[in-house]
């Protein structure tokens, strides 16, 4: 981890940083409590389809995290989002796509991709996977003073969690089923079937074994009611919960803030 940037505001620490990978450089952001005196849990803060790692819902959970739960959070610009972006004229594309989507309501039925798209898709899935395994081998390298780096923060003892809807279920969840430091995981505004690898994803999903807390909307415009059911159903958790909301897809209530606050605090503090 190369940090290019540190700020220091209202008791949180923000390091701006390059990740570099096998295929890529990423960059990702690390917000740490100013007063920290020892490790403690990091939760990873996968964003959304057509934003970045510094969209205001993003920084709000992670200053949330460092001010209620004396956590640490670290969010990464997604492949071709963010200052990933190489091809403006399609992520623009992307962009509009979403909002016809949204503006034409949840009875424009299922989204279907072309083959461009499902090869896009599963290229930024997988991608995003090995990032945030790479990330972890960092931070863990930064934690024990290993060769990744040496210590400049006390971030993780192990215990890591993972928040991440839409987009970042679409690549989170492949992540935490297949990461065994992540401890507990937010999910969601996603569902089985209507995506490329769709069944690999409900395999996925079933082999799931941490809390998972599993937040849909009931209106979705992108993911039908009982696509997000059965994501639900499949989970292989024992210990999984289900938060489902009136409203359309944009509309998770700010409320529920706490319930991620409450979420992660049972499952990774202490």
């Amino acid at each position: 981890m190369d940090v290019r940037t540190e700020t220091v505001e209202f008791g949180v620490v923000e390091r701006q940083f390059v990740l570099k990978t096998a295929e890529d450089t990423v960059p990702g952001i690390l917000w740490s409590p100013e007063a920290s005196t020892g490790p403690h849990p990091t939760v990873l803060i996968g964003h959304g389809g057509s934003v970045h790692k510094r969209a205001p819902y993003v920084l709000d959970l992670a200053h949330r995290f460092v001010k209620h739960l004396g956590f640490s959070a670290v969010a990464l610009d997604a492949p071709d989002h963010g200052e990933r972006i190489v091809d403006p004229e399609a992520a623009e594309w992307r962009r509009r796509a979403l909002r016809e989507r949204l503006i034409a309501g949840p009875g424009a039925g299922p989204r279907t991709f072309d083959a461009a798209e499902a090869a896009a898709s599963a290229e930024r899935v997988r991608k995003g996977v090995l990032e945030w395994k790479a990330l972890l081998d960092d931070l863990e390298g930064e934690r024990t003073g290993g060769p990744a780096a040496a210590p400049r923060s006390p971030v993780g003892i192990g215990r890591y969690g993972y928040w991440g809807l839409s987009m970042g279920t679409a690549i989170g969840l492949p992540f935490v089923a297949t990461e065994p430091r992540i401890a507990a995981a937010v999910l969601g505004l996603a569902g089985l079937g209507g995506r490329p690898g769709a069944e690999e994803f409900g395999q996925l999903a079933r082999s799931l074994r941490v809390p998972v807390l599993l937040v849909e909307q009931w209106d979705d415009e992108l993911v039908a009611r009982d696509a997000a059911m059965a994501l639900f159903d499949a989970v292989g958790s024992r210990d999984k919960a289900l938060h489902i909301h009136p409203g359309g897809h944009l509309e998770t209530p700010s409320y529920e803030l706490e319930a991620y606050d409450a979420f992660f605090a049972r499952h990774l503090a202490g």
